[in-house]
């Protein structure tokens, strides 16, 4: 499967800070990648020159194989939702999707069917009202049918739903992951457990650099290592669990509820044998025991920590 995204070196520097330090990293075609980062990181000044809205200091940025520069007019393969959307208050939602449609050059037929589509996409099919009057919520929905309007192979979505309510958010995450296959795409969020659910490549920024590049599934299995989830009955039984493993200098161990522990070790499988002595040793019996999978918020938090 060839690329979608590919950059190499992209720098961008205000004055003597770089917002965004020789980032490389390549998104193959009809992925769902993920980028996150903490406020400032550099996530939509990196999504800004994607778009072509902003001038790298350094760096070469190639969409869909055409190399990409500041003011590239080539915008028919690609939709772009920012992280605030402006609109003209007095259209409505079918008038700005119209006005939008005809920046592509579609025929009136074509164009029609198009709004229809994206109006049910967002779930804003019936809605008649002038955007003036619309909530934060509607404005974001229309905004991601407005970035779907020109069919496009690539789509960045800078925090799509920031502000929506949850069941908007689940919409949107459907519809986000019915594209994926077809429609590569690229959007930046704080809710690491949408990420979790739907996309199959993760980046990672902090501090303009890029400190992840990798599939979901490859990150799993890279902080899943040598780790068991044990879950006792009581806080009390996991009291004593601890009391024992205090005592043994082969295992560190992470406390995440009173009931569960995850425990680590250079040798998982020899951790495992030993389970049932340590538990007799505690005078416990145990609730469960299984591989320990880390969610993409634990992994985020180990990336991020000392950066």
């Amino acid at each position: 499967m060839s690329n979608a995204i590919e950059v190499k070196n992209l720098t961008k520097q205000f004055g003597v800070q770089k917002a965004v330090n020789d980032a490389s990293f390549t998104v193959k075609k009809g992925a769902v990648c993920g980028f996150l980062g903490k406020n400032g990181a550099g996530k939509t000044t990196t999504i800004k020159m994607l778009v072509g809205l902003s001038n790298p200091t350094a760096g070469q940025i190639s969409l869909l194989g055409e190399e990409r520069h500041h003011g590239s007019n080539n915008n028919c393969k690609i939709g772009y939702l920012p992280d605030v959307p402006n609109f003209y208050g007095y259209m409505t939602a079918r008038e700005y999707l119209n006005f939008c449609g005809k920046l592509y050059n579609f025929d009136d037929k074509k164009l029609k069917s198009r709004i229809d589509d994206c109006l049910k996409q967002v779930s804003m099919h019936d809605v008649k009202k002038r955007i003036s009057t619309y909530s934060r919520g509607m404005k974001q929905r229309l905004g991601i049918a407005q970035a779907l309007i020109n069919e496009p192979e690539i789509v960045f979505l800078d925090e799509p739903v920031s502000a929506l309510d949850p069941m908007g958010r689940h919409d949107i995450m459907e519809l986000i992951k019915s594209l994926q296959g077809t429609t590569t795409i690229f959007f930046s969020t704080h809710i690491l457990s949408d990420v979790e659910d739907i996309c199959d490549h993760i980046l990672i920024i902090e501090k303009g650099k890029i400190l992840t590049d990798d599939s979901m599934l490859n990150l799993k299995k890279k902080y899943a290592e040598n780790a068991i989830l044990i879950k006792l009955f009581t806080g009390e039984d996991a009291n004593k669990f601890i009391g024992v493993l205090e005592n043994r200098k082969e295992f560190s161990f992470e406390r995440i509820n009173p009931s569960e522990i995850i425990v680590r070790s250079d040798n998982v499988y020899n951790l495992s044998k030993q389970m049932m002595n340590l538990l007799a040793e505690s005078d416990n019996t145990l609730e469960s025991f299984r591989a320990y999978t880390p969610s993409l918020e634990n992994i985020f938090m180990e990336v991020t920590k000392n950066a």
